[in-house]
């Protein structure tokens, strides 16, 4: 599935989001299961996968009961602080208060097309990096080339 665009919304007081309408009702039509894998990452951010993508990542890697301790600490650190969380009858989902705290999330955010996933950021630090973000995009675009080996593409 595919998400785009960027909504603005509040998370009350019970933790809860509320998941744009458009974006449910394509998230059952593909059948992306009946749950969310929140992740919390830093920079201030939670990623929302939806349930069959996120398994389909986490079971992409090589199957080992002896990984090296860098990829042991990185399963450990990744799959530990996510959560799976299921959507209510309203289409609202409940974020974890300990994650909310651990990336520094108030009330008011922002939930942003990724692509393959959701990130809710803070709605005002969005705002505030709209321009510079557009701005950057040729650079980022470049340098993501650049690591694929690819020639950068052109405007």
């Amino acid at each position: 599935m595919l998400f785009t665009s960027q909504y603005e919304h509040s998370i009350d007081a019970k933790h809860r989001l509320a998941i744009p309408s458009d974006i449910r009702n394509r998230w059952r039509v593909e059948s992306e299961g009946t749950a969310w894998f929140a992740v919390p990452w830093p920079g201030g951010l939670i990623r929302l996968y939806p349930e069959r993508a996120f398994e389909a990542r986490a079971a992409s890697g090589e199957l080992t009961l002896t990984p090296d301790e860098d990829e042991a600490e990185l399963q450990a650190t990744l799959f530990g602080l996510s959560a799976r969380i299921e959507m209510d009858s309203a289409g609202r989902i409940r974020l974890p208060e300990e994650m909310l705290k651990l990336v520094g999330l108030g009330t008011e955010v922002v939930l942003v097309g990724a692509g393959d996933r959701l990130e809710i950021r803070d709605r005002s630090q969005w705002g505030k990096t709209r321009g510079d973000r557009l701005a950057q995009l040729p650079e980022l675009m470049a340098r993501i080339s650049a690591r694929k080996g690819h020639k950068p593409p052109t405007a």
